[in-house]
């Protein structure tokens, strides 16, 4: 049963969030379902002919994937098998020089500043500097009221339910509790606040009042 509540306050904060990020220098939008989200997208970036994906459950949840594939555009993705052989570290080099590369985020400051923590760092690089557009999409559920807060949601939530998703052997993957850990499949090495947009990136975030993502 949907929580009409809680849609409304996420709506509020989801508002403020998005002025703040407007006045960060971001291209903020505010959307109600993920249906809106992919379609708001598709008008920005189909001009564009190769397109990057981070490794994020979000942005295959709004479908922007398969609409991109659809339209028989070049995609850089490293989650699924390859078949034309191409390596892994190829195809995460690619997503940092194509037209436009799509992710989300660990966690956004109602202050209007995005966090995000990786182990390779292919997604933080690119979306910080290379490709002529980003676009970040998140669920409502990974906003917090400030920077503080949304650095702790990385270490209680993002962190061990995605160390968890890759079955990764890591002490967060087992208890669920951040450690600090040494572990060699550690997933929280990189750490990027944006506080504001990037000089010479172009960044579209698209907020969805929706839980999406982990």
């Amino acid at each position: 049963m949907e929580n009409k509540y809680q849609k409304w306050i996420w709506k509020k904060q989801g508002e403020k969030c998005v002025n703040n990020l407007k006045k960060n220098g971001f291209d903020a939008r505010f959307v109600s379902t993920s249906d809106q989200a992919c379609l708001v997208i598709l008008d920005r970036i189909l001009s564009y002919k190769t397109f990057g994906f981070g490794g994020s459950d979000t942005t295959r949840e709004i479908g922007i994937l398969d609409a991109l594939k659809n339209k028989g555009k070049t995609i850089y993705d490293h989650w699924p098998p390859n078949p034309d052989g191409v390596a892994d570290l190829d195809i995460r080099l690619k997503q940092g020089r194509c037209d436009c590369f799509i992710c989300s985020a660990n966690a956004i400051s109602v202050q209007g500043e995005i966090v995000n923590v990786d182990g390779v760092g292919n997604r933080t690089s690119a979306m910080c500097f290379g490709p002529k557009k980003v676009v970040i999409v998140a669920g409502m559920n990974k906003v917090r009221p400030d920077l503080e807060s949304a650095l702790n949601r990385v270490h209680e939530i993002a962190g061990p339910m995605r160390a968890k998703s890759l079955e990764m052997k890591t002490p967060c993957a087992e208890t669920g509790v951040c450690s600090n850990c040494n572990s060699p499949q550690r997933i929280c090495r990189i750490t990027t606040i944006l506080h504001r947009q990037p000089m010479l990136t172009d960044i579209m975030v698209v907020l969805v009042n929706q839980e999406l993502g982990f």
